[in-house]
């Protein structure tokens, strides 16, 4: 006879299955009794936790679907004690990390704090879930691109306030770019961006016309670079443009980038005053939209990029303008007057706007000025193409198949067609 034979010896109602005392029934009513369920729970958490050389791969796989099905119907007290005993797991089978990562905030949290994840299931878990999920996963300590970008394409300040933060968090090109554009409308942001290592010229340009003064600064200290190197490298690409009669467009404008001459020589003969300075006097007398088209024709620049920084409400963009194409310092006062802003406040001090715009001025070098003012002037003008004009009305589509100064140009031209 068997030792163990449960169909001769059938276990009595209300008797346990080791011999022992004898449990009460239970009414159909009744909920039932959980201390078994909680003890599997925690013994198929253990089974999990073990190192490789206890348990197999194929063993830790099948416990782990048993436990993920247990925890199914668990109460968020279970399912958090589980989070913690596997959070310091370095292989945790992927069908109970899914599970515990797309489940409560409070739940997911515990492993997003510490728990080597893949990047699969950290992704999954961005875009499935909270911003409290969201928020979890950007303050790891290492964060990777497809991650970061998964977490804030939901444009959560939060979430991107807290990326920004972490030094650990990697940024693409793509996800920077998101963020800058999305600095327009949250301020504190553009400080938070220009601590980034990532950003680049090209994004803290565009990023400065919505910058506070000393975030202008900053930029303009940081990141107006010189092009000795480029110039030096692309001297002899002059002489052979000339040759073609700078026929190719692509080299022209690439090449009114780099050279050294920032005012246009060929416009004093077709404008109505005889230099640059001439038309500066005379717009002391009143900043008309003739005079800036004009300003901005002899300075080589397009009348949309002469006409935003003939605008801007504080006056840096003036002083790279001036700078860039050799004004002198009482030109600078003369367009400040014609732009009819204060220059003393009531007690008789320099403008607060009017002191920064000089201390932009003599800070900057004339090389450096002149790379900023080309990168506007190529990103507000020259970047207008249909795609560009499309991409305007509707910024949130189609931007990942724009060039970098045309993505520049709609972060820039957007914001005043909403002002």
């Amino acid at each position: 006879m068997n030792d163990f034979s449960p169909a001769s010896t059938p276990t009595p109602t209300g008797a346990p299955l080791d011999g022992g005392a004898p449990v009460e029934s239970v009414s159909p009513e009744a909920p039932p009794p959980r201390r078994a369920r909680i003890a599997l729970i925690k013994r198929l958490a253990d089974v999990v936790s073990l190192p490789s050389s206890r348990v197999n791969a194929f063993e830790r796989s099948m416990t782990s679907n048993l436990l993920v099905e247990t925890l199914s119907g668990a109460s968020l007290d279970e399912r958090k004690r589980v989070a913690l005993r596997v959070s310091t797991q370095t292989d945790l089978p992927p069908d109970l990390a899914a599970f515990l990562l797309q489940g409560e905030a409070e739940v997911a949290s515990i492993l997003l704090a510490e728990t080597p994840l893949s990047d699969s299931d950290l992704v999954q878990c961005a875009r499935l879930c909270t911003v409290e999920h969201r928020l979890a996963i950007v303050r790891r300590r290492d964060v990777a691109e497809l991650v970061a970008e998964a977490a804030l394409e939901f444009k959560e300040p939060v979430v991107i306030e807290a990326a920004l933060k972490n030094a650990g968090v990697r940024l693409s090109a793509r996800t920077l770019d998101l963020a800058v554009s999305l600095s327009r409308e949250s301020p504190r942001l553009p400080p938070l961006l220009l601590r980034r290592h990532e950003i680049r010229p090209a994004q803290a340009y565009v990023m400065f016309w919505w910058c506070q003064p000393d975030e202008r600064k900053t930029i303009l200290q940081r990141f107006a670079v010189g092009r000795e190197v480029v110039q030096e490298a692309a001297s002899d690409v002059f002489g052979l443009a000339a040759a073609e009669d700078w026929a190719d467009p692509v080299v022209r404008k690439s090449l009114q980038f780099v050279e050294r001459r920032q005012r246009n020589r060929a416009a004093v003969d077709r404008s109505a005053f005889e230099s640059l300075e001439a038309a500066v006097i005379a717009a002391e007398a009143g900043l008309t939209r003739a005079i800036a088209r004009e300003i901005g024709f002899l300075s080589g620049i397009k009348p949309a990029t002469a006409a935003k920084i003939l605008t801007d409400p504080t006056g840096e963009p003036l002083a790279v303008l001036c700078k860039a194409t050799g004004l002198k310092r009482p030109a600078l006062l003369s367009l400040w007057r014609g732009m009819r802003r204060p220059e003393a406040t009531s007690s008789g001090e320099t403008a607060p706007a009017l002191e920064r715009t000089t201390e932009i001025y003599d800070m900057m070098a004339v090389d450096r000025a002149q790379t900023v003012l080309r990168y506007w002037n190529w990103s507000l003008s020259s970047a207008l193409t249909p795609a560009l004009v499309l991409a305007m009305r509707d910024r949130d589509e189609g931007l990942e198949n724009l060039t970098l100064p045309e993505r520049s140009a709609v972060m820039a031209l957007d914001l005043d067609r909403k002002a």
